[in-house]
């Protein structure tokens, strides 16, 4: 017989926090297909939508806390389905350029009606609302610290397990 397993709170938060994300995740995916789109392609049309200045795939990949051959490959992908266009930087050659094609802008109209989803939220208080706002910036922060912890140094020898 195995030993049972007891969790500590905070891994049980976090189990609960995770189930959380990934119903409501599976949710959004949903509403979403009805605009023919998924959540990466949303915050692809956001960012690019709501940028002052020309996105490159790296920078994209920044905002979205992604691999950068993951938004690449999504560019890519978008660009084959007519929502973005990508083009090369005449000052630096090696640049690529990302942005919105007409067919973008009218997802994006239609991404930003999509609301049931994100409108789960509204059963908070706005004080709850306010809290868990306040709460989801300490973890981002936290994320984000144990992110550049956790990444090997460039130059250090290679991890072997």
């Amino acid at each position: 017989m195995s030993k049972s397993v007891e969790l500590t709170e905070n891994q049980k938060a976090w189990m609960r926090f995770e189930t959380i994300m990934a119903v409501m995740e599976r949710a959004r995916n949903l509403e979403l297909s009805k605009s023919g789109l998924n959540i990466p392609q949303a915050s692809v049309l956001y960012c690019l939508k709501t940028s002052k200045e020309p996105l490159t795939p790296m920078r994209l990949s920044r905002m979205m806390h992604k691999q950068p051959h993951t938004v690449s490959a999504l560019v890519h992908r978008m660009e084959a389905q007519g929502l973005v266009s990508t083009k090369k930087d005449m000052k630096r050659k090696n640049w690529l350029r990302v942005s919105l094609t007409k067919k973008g802008e009218e997802a994006v109209e239609r991404w930003a009606n999509s609301t049931v989803v994100p409108d789960a939220l509204n059963c908070l208080s706005k004080k709850e609302t306010e809290m868990l706002y306040s709460i989801t910036q300490k973890l981002h922060n936290r994320g984000i610290e144990l992110l550049r912890q956790m990444q090997p140094d460039p130059y250090a020898e290679p991890l072997f397990w």
